[in-house]
């Protein structure tokens, strides 16, 4: 049998007191009156505020930052960040409308899929938004569907570079890929568009995501600024933008610690330096996790315990159908245990107890945590899980079995 393992990464963002986890302010208990559930997702938009200005003080000036929604987008959370970035990236037309109704200026949403149907690409060119364009035909079809309503889409080029990220999470460039086009490709069609069917931006160069080695991230870095410096140099007109990617990581696992950004910064700064061609375009860096998943976390409360074959089970009413992935089954290929606590005995110096909390569902793979060392975990107590600020609800099969969905809350 394996060993328990312990809270595994440091959850010193959230404040306590007297042993109650603190939310926005908010005790668990407080946030399950407010609710009126006794599971749910809640956020500190103070800790967003806090990734994000941790961002902008190690990065340079001259480098934006855009908001990956996808990683997070509740409502009240993308409203609070329009005017703590400089821009959104969306990936659906629900996105794109979640987007621009927040007040974001449509010049700084971009919309990147592989797969974009006729009616997104209508949408995106209606709204103004600028089409991360991830095939020819992709860009055939904007340029025929803005002759035929009369407007100029607004087009960047999703790059798939040769290299890839290094140590990624996921791996989203390098090799054959879905994502954007292949840059041998590129670098040979570039010269002989029409550039005046569509109205051109740039390139958007994206290679991976959840990497937490600054080397790999410096180092991909350096291939970017290379590529898009060749791409520009055999494009007929002139590039305004190149979005350089993200694949900043946060810490889930045993033995992992949060990103230094201070040397990415260092690297960029003198990237800068090195490509003037680039330093006087608008670039960005794309991030969505790393500003958001920090900040949140998925309570439930245990309905019961019970032992089986001398191992201790917790029950609770929360589970996989609201938390993908946290039960591992998300881009796992070994299951790990997210952090976890007891969220009403936080600091009790306590013996702990090795323990396995499921769900309510009816599969072995509703597992919220496993074999976990839990400080004295009781019926009625509040069992939490960190790093829950993103790819939470929207990521998960909330009607798998037929239970209730989970709520949100913004603190």
């Amino acid at each position: 049998m394996s060993k328990p393992v312990p809270i595994h990464a440091t959850m010193d963002q959230f404040a306590v007191e007297k042993n109650d986890l603190l939310v926005g302010g908010k005790t668990l208990n407080h946030i399950e009156d407010m609710l009126d559930k006794s599971v749910f997702y809640a956020y500190d938009k103070n800790i967003v505020k806090q990734q994000i200005d941790l961002f902008h003080q190690a990065i340079p000036q001259e480098i934006k930052l855009h908001y990956a929604i996808k990683a997070n987008p509740y409502p009240p959370l993308v409203n609070a960040m329009r005017d703590w970035v400089e821009g959104f990236d969306v990936a659906s037309q629900k996105e794109m409308l979640l987007a621009v109704q927040s007040g974001m200026p449509v010049n700084d949403i971009s919309f990147a899929g592989p797969s974009k149907q006729i009616a997104e690409i209508r949408a995106a060119i209606t709204a103004g938004v600028t089409l991360h364009v991830e095939s020819e035909l992709e860009l055939q079809r904007a340029i025929d569907i803005g002759q035929q309503i009369g407007i100029l889409p607004i087009v960047a080029f999703r790059v798939n570079p040769a290299f890839e990220l290094k140590a990624s999470g996921m791996k989203m460039g390098g090799g054959p890929k879905q994502f954007g086009i292949d840059e041998e490709r590129l670098l040979e069609i570039l010269p002989n568009l029409d550039y005046q069917t569509f109205s051109f931006r740039g390139f958007h160069i994206y290679w991976g995501s959840q990497n937490l080695k600054e080397e790999a991230i410096i180092d991909a870095h350096n291939k970017t600024f290379d590529l898009a410096k060749r791409l520009i140099d055999v494009v007929p007109v002139k590039t305004l933008t190149v979005n350089i990617g993200g694949g900043f990581g946060i810490p889930y696992f045993a033995g992992e610690k949060r990103l230094d950004l201070a040397p990415i910064g260092e690297n960029l700064q003198r990237l800068l330096s090195d490509y003037p061609i680039l330093a006087e375009l608008e670039l960005i860096i794309e991030l969505g996790r790393f500003l958001v998943a920090e900040a949140g976390i998925y309570a439930s409360r245990i309905t019961d315990k019970k032992q089986s074959r001398g191992h201790t089970y917790l029950m609770t009413n929360g589970g996989l159908h609201h938390h993908l992935s946290n039960s591992g089954n998300f881009g796992q290929v070994i299951r790990k245990n997210y952090p976890v606590a007891i969220g009403n005995k936080m600091g009790i110096e306590k013996d702990a107890t090795a323990v396995t909390a499921v769900g309510p569902l009816c599969t072995p793979l509703d597992t919220l945590a496993d074999k976990m060392l839990l400080t004295d975990p009781q019926i009625g107590d509040w069992l939490v899980v960190f790093q829950s600020g993103a790819y939470g609800p929207t990521a998960s099969p909330q009607d798998f079995l037929g239970h209730p969905h989970v709520v949100e809350i913004l603190l």
